[in-house]
């Protein structure tokens, strides 16, 4: 499958080849990413967006997940040798997959550059690449908050329902808060690892504050976040979750396990950390947003504060500044010089 976004005559606009493992069906973070950037280069661009490269004349590649389109990636690099090639570090590339998969590892050093999409993420890149990375913040448009219920505390966790999204510390947390009947949690996420869902429709049943609303679009999933007086993100693997920032835009607080991932988007100094799979730290931190008005009020202005970081313009001149260095039309922002070679792994 070949979307291509962006100008028709290529003479006026380079073809540029944005490769992601994650299409529109998957509804998932990176194909958020992947999307967005399409959008926000088809200006520029003629942007083929697909699920993996088969050829073609294009001017550079941008490769979303070391691993999963590590088979773009090679052959970009054998067919297109002294073309740019741009790979995106998601989570489970910077926190499983590079440090021991050999796809991954060899896509590391065929890339030109290796984007990462949080401030703390060039430190979990092997020391011999880091010189290859480029921070880009993800962004979203602002949005204001909804009209929040005053009886009750409303908690809400987005992801669909895998290990790597931790959702049994939120059943767990929600065990432990079931006597709070001023406390209510909601859960938005496709069951993509079937115990899970079992366990999600037993936390329902034992617990009546709690409900899994399954997957929901993500024009519904943004209300939902308006509406709530806190996200919980308790994920264990994270490269930079789409929702963290999507809710800093939203003026809704988050509070978030202390994971690199979540570090890297809300700051070292956030009030709104827990251990990741702790879970009377996170009902600890729910009963401390509904016992003290204070703490909300704190883990908002926490947030307004990096809410900048999230902008749509910022996100979208770091991408053209890297690509247009790479192609030679104007200096790295980094200061950097550019090296055309590539490492043979």
């Amino acid at each position: 499958m070949c979307t291509v976004i962006g100008a028709i005559n290529p003479f006026v606009q380079p073809n540029l080849c944005l490769v992601t493992p994650a299409l529109a069906n998957a509804n998932n973070g990176n194909w958020q990413t992947a999307s967005r950037w399409a959008r926000m280069l088809s200006g520029h661009y003629r942007v083929r967006l697909m699920a993996g490269w088969q050829g073609g004349d294009d001017a550079l590649m941008v490769a979303l997940h070391a691993r999963r389109s590590a088979p773009s990636i090679q052959a970009w690099a054998q067919q297109l040798p002294r073309r740019p090639l741009v790979v995106v570090l998601t989570g489970t590339d910077l926190y499983r997959d590079i440090h021991g998969d050999a796809d991954a590892q060899r896509s590391l050093a065929l890339a030109d550059r290796l984007v990462v999409l949080h401030e703390g993420a060039p430190l979990d890149v092997p020391a011999e690449f880091r010189h290859k990375v480029r921070v880009c913040f993800q962004s979203c448009s602002a949005r204001q908050p909804l009209e929040k219920s005053t009886r009750m505390l409303r908690a809400l966790m987005v992801g669909h329902l895998r290990d790597e999204k931790d959702p049994r510390t939120l059943y767990a947390a929600a065990r432990l808060l079931r006597d709070r009947t001023d406390i209510a949690i909601d859960h938005i996420g496709q069951p993509l690892d079937e115990t899970l869902g079992r366990e999600a429709q037993q936390t329902a049943q034992d617990c009546p504050a709690y409900r899994w609303l399954g997957g929901l679009t993500h024009e519904a999933t943004r209300r939902r976040i308006q509406r709530a007086h806190v996200l919980v993100h308790a994920s264990r693997m994270e490269g930079g979750a789409h929702v963290v920032m999507e809710a800093v835009r939203s003026g809704t607080p988050v509070i978030a396990s202390r994971i690199s991932g979540n570090v890297g988007m809300l700051g070292a100094d956030y009030p709104g950390y827990f251990e990741p799979g702790d879970a009377a730290g996170l009902a600890q931190l729910l009963l401390r947003c509904r016992d003290d008005a204070a703490m909300l009020t704190r883990l908002r202005a926490a947030c307004d504060a990096r809410a900048s970081l999230f902008e749509p313009s910022h996100e979208r001149q770091t991408l053209l500044d890297l690509l247009d260095h790479l192609r030679g039309t104007r200096p790295d922002p980094s200061g950097t010089t550019h090296e055309r070679s590539r490492q043979t792994p």
